[in-house]
């Protein structure tokens, strides 16, 4: 633990679909002096992400969905391009990310490397998330995949030839974090 951070009060704000906290705090900085802050927290637990790619066609699987806050922050239809994710719910990363890319994509993917983690918005948000990379193939496709219907994801998979993909960053047609990280990490490493 942190001696130069003192918790004062965690207050509930709603728990209606995650849960949000007013924190407050006393802070040391670096001279000595204590200060009083408070932020709000945003906790939906830790998540894992996976970009699938293919050496020999050189195309890698993304996805498109509805994104509601993208919607209200100006993005016309609200549809958002990004490499497949899903939240732990328990489960470990590799364990999540197996589970999400076959009800996302369709593909039954069985060796995962993990490349990283990052804190995605670390201002107001608790998660962290977990970066994975996969080679795919055509014969481990085990069903359309499109997400689950219960849970309203209307998902749509998209293969894309990865220097169409890169460009689309520099064209804004791709604007998530998660993948721009991804796609450049598979660039950086020579992978693709």
């Amino acid at each position: 633990m942190n001696e130069r951070v003192k918790i004062v009060e965690q207050k509930l704000l709603s728990d209606n679909w995650y849960t949000l906290n007013k924190v407050t705090f006393d802070y040391q900085t670096k001279s000595g002096e204590w200060q009083r802050q408070e932020r709000e927290t945003y906790d939906r637990g830790n998540g894992a992400t996976i970009l699938l790619y293919n050496k020999e066609k050189q195309t890698v699987i993304l996805t498109k969905q509805f994104r509601m806050p993208t919607y209200l922050n100006g993005n016309e239809d609200g549809h958002l391009i990004e490499a497949c994710a899903g939240l732990l719910d328990k489960n470990s990363p590799e364990e999540c990310i197996r589970r999400e890319t076959e009800e996302e994509t369709g593909y039954q993917i069985q060796k995962v490397e993990k490349v990283f983690e990052a804190y995605m918005s670390p201002g107001s948000v608790t998660e962290i998330l977990y970066f994975f990379i996969a080679e795919y193939a055509q014969n481990m496709k085990v069903s359309d995949g499109g997400g689950h219907e219960e849970e309203q994801e209307n998902i749509e998979v998209l293969e894309l030839p990865f220097e169409k993909a890169l460009a689309m960053i520099a064209f804004g047609d791709i604007k998530d974090g998660k993948t721009i990280m991804l796609l450049y990490h598979l660039r950086l490493q020579g992978i693709l």
